[in-house]
């Protein structure tokens, strides 16, 4: 997140065409050049995507090759557009549309529906979640909070995925989805609430995107004017389009091919809404002339940051990971992530709340520091431990800041000040534009200091502070500005939720964190069953995760800490155990330390081909050997023959383990070969604590292949039974010269 106190929130509008281009580096500036025909930005964090592409817009407005009404840039979040739409209009390219592909197909329904279809368009759910409620009713299920919230995900999936209810059972086993609850229940459940809606008349947000398909696929005459208006398309955030989403794209495209896409498949996060990077990775397949460009200069994080985020997605595994990128950080050098266990969850916030104290009395800007956790219900242990040391903090994803209360009160006086002010007594001795807003919002309860303590108190002071540290910073930028200047500002940053930045640290979840950044970033609760969540269970969902915590560390410029707890409450169990994920990366987690793959780094840009190239055969991978006790990846071939961790507690049978040696003893002597040739003292260790039960439990422990079960599997079951082995001491085969290395 920048500071609104940044000059560079209002920099000059570059002078002409060619100015829009300086500063870019050279795979940006083939990104911004590169106006025609298909084109594919692969952007990995912090390489300055957004800039890219918005000084490729701009550049291609300024040189009058793109009409600035023929441009629409989508991606996926009000924000995201709001920021596009500023940087447009700094760069001298107000006109373009930039929105997220629900407010673009809205537009486009609102407009045609009455065209198309006759009457008004259907009113807008703004939330589908009573409705899921009240038609799992009328089905006779009763869902909890958390169902409720579960099957309206299902819904939504459903629609983006273009399920229809009937088929919802038989596509949720063919997508290895884990339902909430039975298949059947929640097909009903989505029946009848596509019945309500329909007689209600309302429609949802996925409807919005359904229907502007509809329309364009049905009715031709529209989707040629839709066609005629914009000529030129910018996907951001591709990695997480739809399959409803590509299809509305592909209607709005039509025959023509002027489309840039941008993303980055490292960053995939949201498949369980039906996101899929398969449409930005088949890119040069289904586009074989297209241009591809690969952005790898960090900008952002710190090479000691950067070397971390590599080395995590160096483990990573499927058709994502193939196609990673490698980070080159263009920063100096400065510490290295931190990583610090604590005992359990409170001792965890409050270590965090005094380093975060630390980093504020050392001159870290609060509003440039970030807590990251995986689930929203993770926050309020820290909310509490930064209001006991006394740090402000705001929460990311509560209510926008333009839609609070004393937002909208403040925005109405200056509106008044601005229009009456040499009739307003609060301006009486106000010296410039700061002066003039702090005199405005001080009869509002602003003052120089901020109150003591957390709560609603203070959040309204840190409202208020925030528009008058964006008065100060716009009266920096544009000396001669006016208090009406200043509400023409607001009015425009309020329609595109460009926020100014609100001075308290920011708590927010893994995925509400994406797009952002912060100096110093604290990854918090990293522990096995949060991150990956215990309901990750196919190679899919972990991966998924583990480019969840890649998003958090990429977060991070300067500071990066890494942090989890053994247990939950003071005096519990040390049952938990640090998230697999940092296994080889944090000191003393055994495995080895990453090393780069220069292979992987390059970026540079790859022009057009007449044909595609084959796909190559991808190799097969196997699952990743596991500890039984604490479930951590094994690396270590000792650790993976004993299926735990050295420093695991063990459940040996001592007298077990003794009986198997004695009995490893004879078939050794009795094949003239050394015992670890039978089995190594690590298998014998691993059968003693699992002490198997059949041929099956048998099998799956390291280092017992099938030529060893076949030759000892019976008397090793018997003597785990308690019983003498039966059979000659070759196990009921004769002679030893058969070859009995493991497999």
């Amino acid at each position: 997140m920048t500071a609104a106190t940044d000059a560079t929130l209002f920099p000059q509008v570059p002078a002409t065409a060619d100015a829009v281009l300086d500063g870019l580096d050279p795979e940006q500036r083939e990104v911004a050049t590169a106006l025609h025909g298909p084109v594919c930005v692969l952007a990995g964090a912090g390489t300055g995507k957004t800039r890219a592409i918005t000084h490729r817009i701009a550049y291609g407005v300024r040189a009058g090759i793109l009409q600035p009404a023929s441009v629409l840039a989508v991606t996926f979040t009000a924000r995201a557009a709001g920021e596009m739409r500023g940087r447009l209009r700094q760069l001298g390219a107000a006109g373009v549309q930039a929105r997220t592909f629900h407010s673009a197909a809205l537009r486009q329904l609102q407009f045609f529906w009455p065209r198309a279809v006759g009457g008004e368009l259907p009113r807008l759910l703004d939330r589908k979640g009573p409705l899921v409620a009240e038609a799992a009713a009328r089905c006779r299920l009763k869902l909890d909070r958390n169902e409720l919230r579960d099957v309206t995900g299902e819904v939504e999936w459903s629609k983006v995925t273009q399920t229809v209810p009937a088929d919802y059972p038989a596509a949720v086993v063919k997508a290895g989805r884990e339902a909430p609850r039975d298949p059947a229940e929640i097909g009903q459940i989505y029946a009848t609430y596509e019945q309500l809606k329909r007689d209600r008349g309302t429609i949802d947000f996925e409807d919005v995107l359904l229907l502007t398909v509809g329309v364009l696929q049905d009715r031709h005459d529209i989707a040629e004017q839709v066609r005629a208006q914009y000529q030129h398309f910018v996907v951001d955030e591709y990695q997480d389009v739809s399959p409803l989403q590509q299809r509305l794209l592909d209607l709005w495209l039509g025959d023509r091919d002027n489309l840039c896409v941008v993303g980055d498949a490292s960053q995939t996060i949201y498949s369980f809404t039906g996101a899929t990077p398969d449409h930005l990775l088949d890119f040069r397949v289904r586009h074989p002339h297209a241009t591809v460009v690969k952005l790898v200069r960090d900008y952002r994080s710190t090479p000691q940051v950067v070397h971390l985020a590599n080395g995590l997605l160096s483990r990573a595994r499927g058709r994502a990971a193939e196609h990673r990128l490698e980070l080159v950080s263009q920063r100096e050098p400065e510490g290295e992530p931190a990583f610090t266990e604590y005992a359990d969850e409170p001792a965890e916030a409050e270590g965090t709340a005094r380093r975060i104290r630390d980093l504020i009395a050392a001159g870290v800007p609060a509003s440039e520091i970030a807590v990251l956790f995986r689930i929203n219900a993770q926050s309020e242990v820290y909310e509490q431990a930064l209001a006991d040391a006394g740090v402000p903090y705001q929460l990311r994803g509560a209510e926008r800041f333009f839609e609070r209360p004393e937002v909208r009160e403040a925005g109405v006086k200056l509106r008044g000040a601005a229009r009456f002010g040499g009739n307003d007594t609060l301006l009486d001795g106000a010296a410039g534009l700061p002066s003039e807003v702090r005199a405005v919002l001080s009869d509002m309860g602003w003052t120089d200091q901020p109150p003591a303590g957390s709560g609603a108190v203070r959040d309204r002071w840190e409202s208020l502070a925030a528009l008058v540290r964006l008065a100060e910073d716009f009266a920096r930028a544009r000396p001669t500005a006016t208090l009406a200047d200043l509400v023409a500002e607001l009015d425009e940053r309020a329609g595109a939720q460009h926020a100014p930045t609100v001075e308290g640290v920011t708590l927010a979840s893994l995925h509400a964190a994406k797009g952002l950044e912060w100096d110093a970033v604290f990854l918090v609760g990293l522990t096995e069953g949060m991150l990956p969540i215990h309901h990750a269970r196919t190679d899919e969902q972990v991966e998924e995760e583990r480019r969840l915590l890649y998003v958090g560390i990429t977060r991070a410029r300067r500071r990066l800490t890494l942090s989890w707890s053994l247990a939950r409450s003071p005096g519990g169990r040390h049952s938990r155990s640090a998230s697999r994920f940092l296994d080889g990366l944090r000191p003393g987690s055994g495995g080895s330390r990453y090393r780069a793959a220069g292979a992987l780094s390059a970026g540079g840009v790859e022009r057009g081909r007449a044909t595609a190239a084959p796909d190559r055969p991808r190799r097969a991978h196997r699952s990743p050997a596991r500890c039984r006790v604490c479930n951590r990846t094994l690396t270590d071939p000792g650790e993976m023959k004993l299926m735990r961790c050295e420093d695991c507690p063990s459940e040996l049978d001592e007298g077990l383990y003794e009986r198997l040696r004695d009995w490893r003893s004879a078939q050794a002597a009795v094949t003239r070969q050394p015992a670890y040739c039978v089995f190594t003292d690590k298998t014998l260790m691993a059968i003693a604590e699992t002490v198997p039960a059949s041929a099956e439990e048998l099998a799956v422990i390291p280092g017992v292949g099938r030529r060893k079960l076949d030759r000892f599997g019976t008397d090793v079951l018997a003597i785990c039974a308690g019983e003498e082995p039966g059979g000659d001491a070759a196990g009921g085969r004769a002679g030893g010269a058969e070859n009995s290395w493991e497999k």
